[in-house]
């Protein structure tokens, strides 16, 4: 499909992507009464799924997927469920493994393209609910992820209607240089915070597969992705887990319609991650790439941002 011309236009006060990726990250607030499920998975580990809903029965679901660092309580992805709940669309947000606020059982964790405990999460939807249409959206790391697996699966449930993934870095190795930069680095701490607490207790979890002088040696993404995510989850290097994790290399093989919305002025997507060429080619990738909006940042006025309204828009287009 040709680019979609975007119809974004932020409020003055949020046209600078900094501002506008702060607060929707961080000072955002959504009230939203969601209720916990708990998944077994096929390797033993668990899943958190957290279940919002319509006012009256849905026979409609939307699958929420966070981004790195999140979880299934973060605005970006309790904004989605609200605004499809008040438009008579269940809505369940996943949690990534130890991102429910309990550390996972297996040395290995979330990663970009952990496609599997998403493909396990649809398989268990589909086995113990009765709704007629699933859709998916996914926001950076999940946006990822989302597309990664629409570009593995090729003989995908005719449940599943559409998919949207938002702020993508579709080039794992492209974004990851762009968040070393000297301009993202705040971004670059807060997610290192985090994340090395949590290395931290997988350490103490698995003393016998990561030495304290790994972890004392981690602190940057690059590294961490080095010393643990690779190896942890079954990659050579961080270069190989960038290279076989990325998007970008499924996206042509995608047969779902899917909506990427990707802003230009995101500081922690390079040229690669708007991949026009892609979509031109292909009759189910659309692409929208407006000039501002920063990462997930489309604020709008209402108390509904503009992907969140976006997302709806298209897939009533697939019902």
């Amino acid at each position: 499909m040709p680019q979609i011309d975007p119809f974004f236009t932020p409020l003055k006060l949020f046209k600078n992507a900094f501002v506008s990726t702060v607060y929707s990250g961080l000072f955002r607030r959504i009230k939203i009464h969601q209720n916990r499920e708990r998944i077994n998975l096929s390797d033993g580990d668990f899943l958190d799924l957290d279940w919002s809903y319509a006012k009256s029965p849905s026979d409609e679901l939307i699958i929420l997927l966070h981004g790195m660092e999140g979880d299934g309580q973060r605005p970006y992805v309790t904004g989605v469920a609200r605004h499809f709940n008040n438009n008579g669309v269940d809505a369940v947000c996943v949690n990534f493994r130890s991102c429910s606020g309990e550390l996972n059982k297996k040395f290995s964790s979330f990663h970009s393209g952990q496609t599997n405990d998403l493909k396990e999460v649809i398989a268990h939807i589909i086995t113990n609910y009765k709704y007629k249409s699933l859709f998916l959206k996914g926001v950076s790391l999940g946006g990822n992820i989302v597309l990664k697996y629409l570009g593995e699966n090729q003989n995908i449930s005719t449940q599943l209607k559409a998919a949207m993934a938002v702020s993508v870095p579709v080039d794992l190795a492209a974004s990851s240089k762009a968040l070393h930069q000297l301009k993202n680095i705040l971004f670059h701490i807060y997610f290192m915070i985090g994340l090395k607490y949590k290395l931290m207790q997988k350490q103490r979890q698995f003393p016998d597969k990561i030495s304290r002088k790994a972890l004392y040696s981690v602190w940057t993404l690059r590294k961490l992705d080095e010393v643990y995510t690779a190896k942890a989850n079954g990659f050579k290097s961080a270069a190989d887990y960038y290279k076989k994790s990325s998007s970008l290399h499924f996206l042509s093989s995608i047969e779902t319609p899917v909506l990427l919305l990707n802003a230009k002025n995101d500081s922690f997507l390079t040229t690669s991650c708007f991949p026009y060429e892609i979509a031109q080619m292909s009759k189910y990738l659309f692409l929208e790439t407006p000039e501002k909006g920063g990462h997930v940042g489309f604020i709008s006025k209402g108390g509904v941002y503009y992907n969140e309204k976006r997302a709806l828009e298209f897939f009533r287009e697939f019902q």
